[in-house]
This record gives C-alpha cells, sequence and structure tokens, in this order.
C-alpha cells in the first residue's frame, strides 16, 4: 500500500495509540493565535491530557497568525482530517509513539478572517484567549514598547479589521466590554521573560494609543476583567518533514499532512491567575507556582541560549541540525563551557530544578538525532532572540568584570550568517531569515573590515541594551572572533573563545 492510498487520518482510522480525547469534542472555551508545531505538541496535548482526567469547556479553536502566505497548509490539513493530527514522540533510540490530541474545533486565519477571530475573542464562552506568535508576533520596538512606527499597529488603533496579535486580542477585548463584560484570560506562551507581565504592558499601551472617545471603557474593563499569567514553556517541536508523514504512514498505517514531531520531554509552569477557570492542567503535569520567573530564566538562558549559540556556530561548522552541532566534539564542547561557566553563573535554581543537572539533560536533549532540528530554523529572526536570550547573561557578566568569550564569539557568529554572502552553505544548510537582515547589511557595508562589522553592529544594531552594546571590552572580543571568523575560521574561533 502506497502512502497515497492509505487513509487518512479520522477518528475512524487512528494511529495504534488513538484519540486522546474521545468525542463528543468539548465545546470551545479557549482561542490559540499561532497554530503552530509548537502550540499543537505542547498546549493541546496538555488540554487533552487535563479533559481525559476532568471533562469541561475547554476545546480550542486555532487562529493561523502568519501573514502573507496564501492558504495555511495546517488549517487546511487539519480541516481535511475532522481537525486532527498526530504528535510524534521522537527518542533518542530511534523509537516512536503517537497520539492524536483531539481537541480543536474548526480554525480562523487571522490575515482575511480578523472580524471572525476578534468575535471569537469576545465570545462570552471564550474564557482563555492563549498565544504562542514569537517574539515577532508582540509588535515591540527596540525599547520593549509598543511599536507607535509600524504602519500596522497605526492602522491597528485607527480602526478597521485588525492585522497584529495585539490588534486581535484588544478588539476582542473591546467587543467583551461592549457586550456582557465576561471576565478573560490571556495567556502568552512565547519565550519572552515575564511574559504575561509584558503582554500586560503592551495591551496597556495599545488601549492607550486608542482615540480618546474609546479609551475609558476598555481601560476599565481591563483593569476589572483582564488576567495576564506568566508561564513557562518548555518542549522541543521542530519544522514537519516529509520524513514525519512518511514516518506516521508507515509506522501507524494512516496518512496525516500536518503530523508535529516532538521530543519527549515536556513541562509547563504558570501562575494560577484564571479570572473565568482554566483545564485541570496540573493533572496532566504543569505546574503552579506564585513565581515563574527562575523557571523562566533557566529556559530561556540555557535552553534558548545554547540553541542560538549551537546555531550559529553549527551553520559555520557545515551542519545542518542541532544534534550534529552538539556532538560535534569541539563546538559542543564550547556549548557546554558557555552554559556551565558563562550562563549558569546568572541562572538562580527554581526548587526542584538543580541548574547542573539541567545542563546535562539539556545537552542529552539536543543530541536527539530523531529531531532533525535545522540550524536555520532556530537561528532565524536572531535579531529579536538574542536580546532575549543573551542579553541578561552578557549585562549580568560584565557587570560582574567578566567578559563571556563564547556568547561574544556567538554575536560575531551571528553577525557573519547575517551579513557574509559566504558565510555558510545556505543551499545545503537552509535560510536563516530576519527581519532585521537588510538593515544589519547596511550597516556592515559601511565597515572597514569584518571586526569594523562586528562591532558596528553591536553598538548601533539594536541587538542589546546600550550599556552591553557599548561596552568597551565586549565590543574588543566581539571584534576578534569577528576578525578570526574572517581570516583563520570557525575552528580557529571556538579554540580561542575558551583560552
Amino acid at each position: 500500500m502506497t502512502l497515497r492510498t492509505r487513509p487518512r487520518l479520522s477518528r475512524t482510522a487512528l494511529p495504534v495509540a488513538g484519540l486522546k480525547l474521545p468525542p463528543p469534542l468539548s465545546e470551545p472555551g479557549i482561542v490559540h493565535l499561532g497554530l503552530g508545531n509548537f502550540h499543537r505538541a505542547h498546549q493541546a496535548v496538555y488540554t487533552a491530557d487535563a479533559l481525559r482526567h476532568s471533562p469541561g469547556p475547554w476545546g480550542i479553536t486555532g487562529v493561523s497568525t502568519s501573514a502573507g502566505r496564501g492558504p495555511r497548509p495546517v488549517l487546511t490539513g487539519m480541516a481535511e482530517q475532522g481537525q486532527l493530527y498526530t504528535v510524534l514522540t521522537l527518542r533518542r533510540d530511534a523509537g516512536v509513539a503517537a497520539t492524536v490530541p483531539g481537541v480543536h474545533h474548526p480554525g480562523l486565519v487571522a490575515d482575511g478572517q480578523g472580524a471572525e477571530v476578534v468575535a471569537a475573542i469576545g465570545s462570552p464562552t471564550t474564557r482563555i484567549v492563549s498565544l504562542t506568535v514569537t517574539e515577532k508576533g508582540y509588535t515591540f520596538g527596540a525599547d520593549g514598547r509598543l511599536d507607535l512606527d509600524d504602519p500596522l499597529v497605526r492602522a491597528d488603533l485607527a480602526g478597521g479589521t485588525p492585522r497584529t496579535t495585539l490588534g486581535l486580542i484588544v478588539r476582542g477585548l473591546q467587543h467583551r466590554a461592549r457586550s456582557d463584560g465576561a471576565p478573560v484570560t490571556v495567556l502568552s506562551c512565547d519565550n519572552l521573560m515575564d511574559n504575561g507581565h509584558r503582554l500586560r504592558a503592551l495591551i496597556d499601551e495599545f488601549v492607550a494609543a486608542l482615540p480618546a472617545a474609546e479609551r475609558p471603557e476598555l481601560q476599565t474593563y481591563v483593569a476589572s476583567s483582564l488576567t495576564t499569567p506568566n508561564t513557562m514553556v518548555d518542549r522541543i517541536a521542530p519544522a514537519t518533514t516529509d520524513e514525519h508523514r512518511d514516518l506516521v504512514a508507515r509506522a501507524f498505517g494512516v496518512r496525516d499532512s500536518v503530523p508535529v514531531p516532538a521530543e519527549p520531554y515536556r513541562l509547563w509552569v504558570m501562575e494560577d491567575d484564571f479570572r473565568a477557570g482554566r483545564p485541570a492542567w496540573e493533572h496532566a503535569g504543569a505546574l503552579f507556582t506564585d513565581d515563574v520567573a527562575p523557571y523562566e530564566l533557566m529556559k530561556l538562558r540555557l535552553l534558548n541560549g545554547a540553541h542560538s549559540l549551537l546555531a550559529y556556530l553549527g551553520l559555520l561548522r557545515g551542519h545542518r541540525c542541532i544534534d550534529q552541532a552538539v556532538t560535534d566534539e569541539l563546538l559542543g564542547g564550547a556549548v557546554e563551557f558557555a552554559m556551565r561557566e558563562e550562563i549558569l553563573p546568572t541562572v538562580p535554581e527554581p526548587e526542584g530544578m538543580p541548574g547542573k543537572a539541567y545542563v546535562t539533560e539539556l545537552l542529552d536533549r539536543f543530541a536527539n538525532p530523531a529531531l532533525g532540528h535545522r540550524t536555520a530554523q532556530v537561528g532565524s529572526d536572531g535579531s529579536l532572540k538574542i536580546p532575549v536570550r543573551w542579553a541578561g547573561v552578557l549585562a549580568e557578566s560584565l557587570a560582574a568584570g567578566r567578559v563571556p568569550r563564547v556568547l561574544a564569539l556567538g554575536l560575531a557568529a551571528y553577525v557573519r550568517v547575517i551579513t557574509a554572502d559566504d558565510a555558510y552553505d545556505e543551499r545545503a544548510l537552509g535560510t536563516v531569515h530576519d527581519g532585521a537582515r537588510s538593515r544589519l547589511a547596511e550597516l556592515a557595508a559601511r565597515a572597514s573590515g569584518p571586526a569594523d562589522a562586528a562591532r558596528l553592529l553591536l553598538r548601533e544594531g539594536d541587538l542589546l541594551p546600550p550599556e552591553v552594546a557599548q561596552h568597551p571590552e565586549l565590543g574588543d572580543a566581539v571584534g576578534e572572533f569577528a576578525h578570526t571568523l574572517a581570516v583563520h575560521g570557525i575552528e580557529a574561533a571556538l579554540r580561542s573563545a575558551r583560552t
């Protein structure tokens, strides 16, 4: 039987592990913005497990927020499969398990169905609006505040159908304020430090920038009826490939156009501040705490920070995937050194999560060859990721009189990947996408050479806060590594980084 002749995934044709939730589907109570692989492998799985334990009105309406790409393959594929998809849990030993969460209702596309998204957020049956839109989805500027110069933000403030994430959320809140005033929780599940509080600040700034006549009613509603808890999320879920589709077909006998690959590990930590209730996520393994910050710091700096290092250094070493980079003795050793000696001293240990053990666990997770997590994918949007993942470590280290040399090499590697046409084999390894590429390349073109370009981008590229970007010793180190990379290559730079 060929792949084309196998039955399409449906409620009557399921993988061996079967559907997590038997019908009927729970009534919708969650609107989720950002219907990517991470949400489908993380929050959706937690919600399905929670509903198995404690049924309730917590079905999910997913919203695709990726603009300008025509028909959305995930939405289309899920619609053709009765809103179902397979989560492939891939182990290092090549073992695989498949489950089907079965918690989604028919989805929406923000670009073209903005009014319907606003209505869904504004519906009194919606109790939680969650989001995984990545750093770029929050439309904040270099200062972390709402970017009022962004043309889409200005258009959303002026009225009409919103197109930005914040526009959709605020207009949905406005709909609620003008109807029944039912409370709601907006739950950021993105890799931003203090993500709930940052989201709340952006919402407040958006509301404050609305025309004066629209503000009072909405500000009163937001103050009394909205909560935005902090969260930390953790599970590696790389991009789907035809290999994953073939794996579903070979192993489980069905055709699934939109499966999600993921590692076995998962963690979700959040504040228990849900104004209108929530699923019983604790029965699915979620942790609730009054202080998410230590978990956020540990994950953002160690997992995400090391991931970015592996991506940029790995591309320069010719590695297509993260597992190849971390098992490269020279490169992996440098990244492990950075994790243990440069990053870990800046990370407070959450209760029950010893830092040294977490580093060891992360290195094992990174080395999982079954994930095929591409360095180009991890390295994309570095202009938005680096401020979140590296800035705090750099600032605290410099304040303590230390220059973290491997992180300085990481900055030089990022600059080279983004600005040098011959930095790596793009055809073989993939394209690193970054919205700031043109702007940074123009800056680099003004420089007299690689070292000068790296220092210039550090000072003027809006990648890091001024006290870090203008630190002379960091600038010297980044310039040194940029020169070494250009003249002597990545091997020499890696050896120099640990001296």
